[in-house]
């Protein structure tokens, strides 16, 4: 899978909310970095909205599951070439050893230097937060269930640590469609319980929810 072009690329996300999969990935990561901007949204009206849904996930790019390097050929033939690292950023970079022509203990104040402010940059670094990627299934009472409606009020509960992400109708039969959404999630903040039990108060429109998928990131 690869496109050559942004015709290619619309003709793609017509029936699709991501590149690979059913969640953001390295494909749309790929994708998105070798666009550089977003397309024209009336020649490109696809391509412009999942643009501008990946952006709102820069944060996590870094974090997201795939194989970076051929995700970066995905497009155009993009240069798989990475940025390189700022120093502060790349542990491996900080020599922890003086010079082989300074003396021994001008050596030795220069590597008692270097390990400290090494262990520094460590302790400062900041905590990374667990969060995880959840597809939802919420299926309505019959096919006479108000889907907009039915999706604006999942989408009214907010919580502390959780973000909504694209959604989608899926057929399953009798003309009824559920509404699968995808939404991340802090996993020390967020409980799928509760959002569960949240979701399910709104019972003029909903009879059930089901994790459909879950990944960490």
């Amino acid at each position: 899978m690869a496109f050559s072009d942004l015709k290619q690329l619309e003709e793609h996300l017509t029936t699709r909310s991501y590149i690979d999969g059913f969640e953001p990935s390295q494909s749309d990561v790929g994708v998105h970095t070798a666009l550089g901007k977003a397309p024209d949204a009336t020649q490109y009206p696809h391509v412009a909205r999942w643009y501008e849904h990946i952006t709102s996930w820069e944060a996590e790019h870094p974090h997201l599951p795939g194989d970076k390097e051929a995700s970066a050929k995905l497009f155009g033939g993009a240069s798989t070439s990475a940025p390189a690292k700022k120093a502060d950023e790349d542990d491996e970079e900080v020599d922890l050893f003086g010079s082989d022509d300074e003396d021994d203990a001008e050596a030795e104040r220069i590597k008692a230097e270097r390990v400290a402010e090494y262990n520094k940059k460590k302790a400062g670094k900041a905590k990374t937060t667990a969060k995880s990627v959840v597809t939802l299934d919420v299926k309505p009472w019959d096919d006479e269930t108000d889907m907009a409606a039915l999706e604006k009020a999942v989408r009214s509960i907010e919580m502390e640590g959780l973000l909504w992400g694209a959604s989608k109708l899926v057929a399953i039969g009798y003309g009824i469609k559920k509404l699968q959404i995808n939404l991340v999630i802090e996993d020390e903040l967020v409980s799928l319980d509760d959002l569960q039990e949240k979701i399910a108060e709104h019972e003029d429109y909903v009879q059930s929810t089901d994790v459909a998928a879950m990944q960490k990131l």
